[in-house]
């Protein structure tokens, strides 16, 4: 569409600075007017002098204009002498006008005078910049039947923003009334590339300028569902264009969808729809104010499945989302890619979450848990929860005959091992808990194994289905293989995000048990860490993949495996070690049995913190670990720490002891075993370079009752490892030490401390408060220079 004066210099304009192809007329519309001539500036144009202003602006936007404050004066065309009187530019009368640009016409707030009705888009036939001769006054013309309209600007950048705001909304109301009434789709196909070149040429700078188009095609295709594939394809490619900076609405995502679906070998999907894709990865903040952006996504990725090469197209695909370097500069794109993966899972097992047959309320699981509690899931390294006491109490459980307390056995074979644990576990109430009570949500393992529905749930998914899960399975594992993705995708996964379908499902389990291996073989303590569960009293992946767990499907090197990372990070603790001595004490002697060194270690471990109570399963424990060479030999040491101990603390030795500064762990260990200590109360390593792993030698300090850390690199580790053994601390000096919440909170199990300084840590005003409320005895403490102060 063309326009008198501003028209010519507006194409220029525009082809100057955008070299995509020219506006197309509208349907039927032939411009028939052209710029004026160079050098005339006195050309007359209707009832007045004027000359028309070539738009050459350099590179100006403006913001769409929906209202604002405008001088309105309406021109009739002269029909006589004395109307030319009246009508000339010295007797004209301008009203103030607040007009609103709605979709379809020009509105006035207050409907008086010259814009008593409103001004349809449809009766403005033409619009022109203008300036008067001898007093600049900026103007907009717009030519009407029988008349002229002329808004009156404060100045030539807002003139310029209404001109160019009514011309795109006297467009946009033209396409929608044209493409809303399709006859031919070669000609509507025309009209769509049109519309679309308006769109990227407008000087307009407005999200609705792009939008706008994209919601009239959306429309257009909804009410035409009988298209062909190529007119689908053809209609794809001409709003690509739009694609490249905006999402697509909620029903062009759909119309996405069903191309994706009816024809994953187009090469629309890899030509046009990969960079959209790629846009809504990138940006995209929340599916959950868009979902049908999430399904175009997955339909997408299933397409790509679907080709030739299949999964090493997804492969790089999400390769080029991660990008060449080893850090991925988009903080979005993991976080969406394991929504979209969550969603197709969830879909898969949509028939099953349904179904009340197949997939029970977790009231009926809840109830089906105390009914059948006798009954016992098949798992062979399971340790039964155990029932309350009923008298008389050797009814509750008739087991095989026990193994022989002296002389242990040099040999256990493993079904005696779970046979007396069984035994020890329900004539014992040292190590578990009574199950839980009431309407509170019953533990996730549990409901698996034990409920019938759920245990004889046997999960056959459609041949679809099977290749959705199989495909979002793998995107997965390729997340894991990322160092810089590793951490954060430990973290979304920790809260288990599946349905307890999925978690029943072999198939399923066994796919996402690659990942479970990355997080238990990366050293960094805030990846393995998400391996356990968010809070206490709910099930982790550790509890699922473990021996006895529903997802378990091997001898345990997947446990052990876990086991091993996390007693080799923070987790050496008398806490983790009481977990695992109550639900997986079976696994551990089994996998000790066949000469797994890191669970001989954990027995070891549970023997000197004294972990275990019940002397039958000291026993037992002490056989298992004589029955390997690797067990007897960490035995052997354990006695002898034992002894070495016990010998020291009879020897005495000084009271107090002072560490030269610039000492190291080393050093502190190498003095500590150069003689007896057994009645050390008071150790100095201040100023020295201890850190958190001079804790294991401060913890065989059994008099230690006072204990000086200033300025050393103890941290938290440490600190947690000190409140677990040395309960009879008094004094702790903390002073400068890089400690935190997470370790000062451990403290409040030190009941004996009196003395406490956390000068210039990095305490906080809760911790200390807590702290004051679980330390009765605390007397001195010194919060200087932290948030606490």
């Amino acid at each position: 569409m063309d326009f008198n004066g501003s028209g010519g210099g507006n194409e220029l304009h525009n082809n100057q600075f955008y070299p995509s192809e020219e506006s197309k007329p509208l349907l039927g519309e032939i411009s028939t007017q052209q710029p004026p001539p160079e050098g005339n500036n006195n050309h007359k144009a209707g009832p007045c002098s004027k000359r028309s202003l070539l738009h050459s602006s350099s590179g100006m936007r403006y913001k769409l204009l929906q209202e604002g404050d405008i001088q309105v004066c309406v021109v009739k065309h002269p029909r006589t002498f004395l109307s030319k009187i009246f009508t000339s530019k010295y007797l004209r009368r301008w009203e103030p006008h607040h007009l609103t640009l709605t979709d379809s016409s020009l509105v006035s707030a207050t409907p008086t005078g010259y814009m008593e009705a409103p001004l349809s888009y449809s009766t403005i036939e033409d619009l022109q910049l203008l300036s008067w001769d001898n007093a600049p006054k900026y103007c907009v013309q717009l030519s009407i039947p029988g008349g002229t309209v002329l808004l009156q600007a404060a100045n030539s950048y807002l003139r310029d923003q209404w001109f160019h705001s009514m011309q795109w909304k006297k467009k946009i109301y033209k396409y929608r009334k044209v493409l809303n009434n399709p006859s031919r789709w070669d000609v509507v196909l025309k009209e769509i590339r049109a519309l679309v070149d308006t769109a990227l040429i407008s000087p307009l700078q407005d999200e609705s300028i792009h939008q706008a188009p994209l919601h009239i095609i959306s429309t257009l295709l909804a009410e035409n569902t009988n298209l062909s594939a190529q007119d689908h394809e053809n209609i794809i490619v001409a709003i690509a264009p739009l694609l490249e900076n905006n999402h697509p609405p909620p029903d062009l995502c759909e119309f996405f969808c069903k191309h994706c679906r009816e024809r994953p070998r187009s090469m629309v999907v890899i030509e046009v729809f990969t960079p959209v894709v790629q846009r809504i990865l990138k940006h995209n903040m929340d599916f959950g104010k868009c979902p049908r952006l999430r399904l175009f996504t997955q339909e997408y990725i299933l397409a790509l499945n679907e080709l030739n090469a299949g999964m090493e197209v997804v492969k790089k695909f999400i390769h080029s989302m991660h990008g060449p370097t080893g850090q991925c500069p988009h903080p979005r794109v993991l976080p969406n890619l394991v929504a979209v993966c969550l969603a197709a899972i969830y879909s898969c097992y949509e028939e099953f979450i349904n179904s009340r047959d197949n997939s029970p309320s977790l009231k009926e699981i809840r109830n089906g848990c105390q009914q059948q509690s006798e009954r016992k899931p098949p798992m062979p390294l399971r340790l039964l929860r155990p029932e309350p006491p009923t008298p008389p109490p050797t009814t509750t459980l008739s087991p095989p005959p026990a193994l022989p307390l002296s002389p242990p056995p040099s040999i256990i074979n493993s079904s005696e091992i779970l046979v007396e644990l069984e035994r020890n576990n329900n004539t014992t109430n040292t190590l578990h808990k009574a199950p839980p009570e009431g309407d509170s949500e019953p533990n996730l393992i549990d409901c698996l194994l034990v409920s019938p529905a759920l245990n004889a749930l046997s999960i056959q998914l459609p041949a679809h289905a099977d290749r959705v899960l199989g495909c979002f399975a793998l995107i997965l594992k390729m997340l894991s293989d990322y160092d810089d993705w590793r951490p954060a995708l430990a973290s979304l996964l920790q809260p288990i995000p599946f349905p307890k379908e999925a978690l029943a499902h072999a198939k399923f389990t066994k796919e996402l048990k690659y990942v479970i291996q990355r997080f238990a073989e990366d050293p960094r303590q805030e990846v393995h860490s998400c391996l356990l569960s968010v809070r206490s009293g709910k099930d982790g992946w550790f509890q699922l993949y473990s021996p006895g767990g529903v997802a378990c499907d091997d001898d345990g090197e997947l446990f052990a495996s876990m086991v091993h990372i996390l007693m080799g990070s923070c987790y050496k603790t008398k806490k983790f070690l009481l977990s695992l001595a109550e639900n997986k004490l079976g696994p551990c002697m089994l996998l000790a049995l066949r000469g797994n060194q890191t669970m001989v270690e954990i027995l070891c471990l549970m023997l000197e913190y004294n972990i275990i109570e019940n002397k039958d399963t000291q026993l037992q424990i002490i056989s298992t670990l004589e029955s390997t060479q690797v067990g007897l030999r960490m035995y052997e040491q354990l006695c002898d720490r034992q002894r070495e101990l016990k010998e020291l603390q009879r020897k005495g030795g000084p009271t107090r002891l002072t560490l030269p500064s610039k000492s190291t762990d080393a050093d502190l260990a190498r003095l500590l075993s150069s003689g007896s200590f057994g009645n050390l109360e008071n150790l100095s390593l201040a100023f020295t370079n201890v850190t958190s792993a001079c804790a294991e030698q401060l913890i065989k300090l059994p008099s230690l009752k006072q204990l000086n850390l200033w300025s050393t690199q103890f941290g938290d580790v440490g600190l947690r490892l000190l409140s677990e053994h040395l309960a009879c601390l008094q004094v702790l000096n903390l002073c400068e030490t890089p400690v935190t919440d997470a370790g000062l909170l451990s403290l409040s199990s030190m009941k004996s401390l009196c003395s406490l300084n956390m000068n210039s840590t990095k305490l906080t005003a809760d911790t200390y408060e807590d702290l004051k409320a679980k330390l009765p005895n605390l007397k001195e403490v010194d919060v200087r220079y932290t948030e606490a102060w």
